[in-house]
């Protein structure tokens, strides 16, 4: 890995386009067309852990979150490779995420959990 933490670089990239979300959509954010069943829950919601190898896998784990479940991705292996890639991966599913209307959020040094439209990530602070 470069010398930037992975956890780092995850906590800008998602922090500035919470920043980007205040001030307005990416204009060139392709459109997702939704499921029906996204918009509702689903009988049953899984939480899948994935290993994210290459962008090539972005597409089924858009997939899984249209389908309603939650996806906690694990980018150290793609990092280890470029981190170039993690950059996009992580760009490419926060605009996924805000298109649908579901929720993406850092989970630790090399995580994230994107989530669909009918669940919330909790960001208020814990009392330790």
């Amino acid at each position: 890995m470069e010398n930037i933490r992975l956890g780092d670089l995850i906590g800008k990239i998602l922090g500035r386009r919470e920043g980007e979300k205040r001030e307005g959509k990416s204009a060139s954010s392709p459109e997702y067309s939704l499921k029906p069943q996204a918009s509702t829950p689903p009988e049953k919601i899984y939480i899948k852990a994935w290993v994210l190898k290459s962008l090539e896998e972005l597409d089924s784990i858009k997939e899984e979150v249209l389908s309603g479940n939650i996806v906690i991705l694990r980018l150290g292996k793609l990092a280890e490779k470029n981190m170039e890639d993690v950059k996009k991966a992580v760009n490419e599913l926060y605009d996924f995420a805000q298109q649908i209307d579901g929720d993406i959020a850092r989970l630790g040094e090399e995580r994230i959990v994107v989530t669909p439209p009918f669940v919330k990530i909790w960001r208020g602070k814990t009392s330790t």
